[in-house]
């Protein structure tokens, strides 16, 4: 997305990057500061717009998820910024979540929109919490998943996530690609 003269620019609290400040960038410069301020996690553990492509009938769609936090090597936590009803962006961020690793699933998907959140179980899709204080610190995230065994997919849910996926990011509008 090319700038345009009257969008408004900030820095974001991760890479330090003038990003424009569009649809939900203002709800994920709030969790950023989150992560790092109060949950303990380094911004070299934080990816922010980490990239995301799925394979649909030969066809590559490619996306960006908001946030990964990565504990060590590990992708162990995806996050969906944005404002409104979370409910709304479960199916997304659990499919995400699921997809991201090519060999096993995320442990945990969450919703956020810097005042609340919402957190998941991304392998079985049951609601862990809700509130800020659901999602994890950084040390509670690493004692709890770091160690924890991959776990893969069924191939013919991973394409029905695939599905599920491209379905609901194809809806997201005013973000940057």
């Amino acid at each position: 997305m090319a700038s345009n003269e009257s969008e408004s620019m900030i820095n974001d609290y991760v890479t330090g990057q003038t990003v424009p400040d569009v649809g939900a960038e203002a709800n994920r410069q709030a969790v950023e500061h989150i992560l790092i301020d109060e949950k303990g996690y380094a911004p070299e553990e934080i990816s922010v717009d980490a990239p995301i492509s799925v394979e649909i009938d030969g066809r590559v769609y490619q996306s960006r998820v908001d946030l990964v936090i990565c504990v060590g090597p590990r992708p162990l936590m995806a996050m969906k910024c944005a404002a409104g009803n979370l409910d709304s962006r479960q199916r997304e961020i659990l499919a995400a979540a699921r997809l991201l690793a090519p060999d096993r699933i995320l442990p945990l998907a969450a919703a956020s929109d810097g005042k609340t959140a919402m957190v998941w179980d991304a392998v079985t899709g049951k609601e862990i919490g809700t509130g800020l204080a659901a999602i994890p610190a950084r040390s509670e995230l690493a004692d709890r998943f770091a160690n924890q065994a991959p776990a893969p997919m069924d191939p013919e849910r991973l394409a029905r996530e695939k599905i599920v996926f491209r379905s609901y990011d194809s809806m997201n509008v005013n973000v940057r690609r």
